[in-house]
């Protein structure tokens, strides 16, 4: 998937300045497709090049004019023929804390064991950070309540999709770390 592709899904959220595009980018495709705001601002100048967005410039006092974009007819068109394409194969995971794990023996297992805590550590406090933007889209509403009235339905299904990833992380480290405290006491044991 190309970067242009999340940031047409972010602006469908409306009309965003560069820097607001990347931090809402945290808070809404942030779960599924990471991104430098140095990466979202060339996105946007060869996206406008190519006509896929708009921009104009908002006079500030105090401050430097910024520029806001927003998706046009045929930035959504993309986004129309963009979700007509079938999606390619399942991403796979790349992760250089399982590679780490994966050397738990031959290595130094307690280095390897605080790298899955802080990994947990993360999965929380992006948990956490996921929960607040759900009530936040929910409203007070329940989800079928927000499914049947939302104007857009997409951005909750990719935090849910967040939500379970991180909630697979803490799961995973949890088990790892009770593994590999048992490994260490062996290791301690024959040592």
């Amino acid at each position: 998937m190309a970067l242009r592709n999340a940031v047409m899904a972010a602006l469908l959220e409306g009309e965003a300045s560069g820097y607001d595009l990347a931090k809402a980018f945290d808070a809404t495709v942030a779960n599924f497709w990471m991104s430098t705001p140095q990466q979202l601002y060339r996105e946007l100048e060869r996206m406008e090049a190519e006509g896929l967005v708009a921009a104009r410039v908002v006079e500030q006092e105090r401050r430097p004019n910024k520029r806001l974009f927003s998706l046009t007819d045929a930035g959504r068109e993309a986004v129309r023929a963009y979700t007509a394409e079938p999606p390619g194969r399942p991403a796979v995971i790349r992760d250089e804390l399982l590679v780490k794990v994966q050397c738990a023996d031959a290595g130094d297992m307690a280095a390897v064991r605080a790298a899955v805590a802080e990994r947990m550590e993360w999965a929380t406090a992006k948990l956490a950070r996921y929960e607040r933007i759900r009530q936040r889209l929910l409203d007070g509403r329940s989800e079928e309540a927000y499914f049947a009235e939302a104007e857009r339905i997409g951005p909750y299904l990719t935090l849910l999709r967040g939500m379970s990833f991180e909630r697979e992380n803490l799961h995973w480290g949890d088990m790892a770390l009770r593994r590999l405290d048992q490994r260490g006491a062996v290791l301690r044991a024959e040592g």
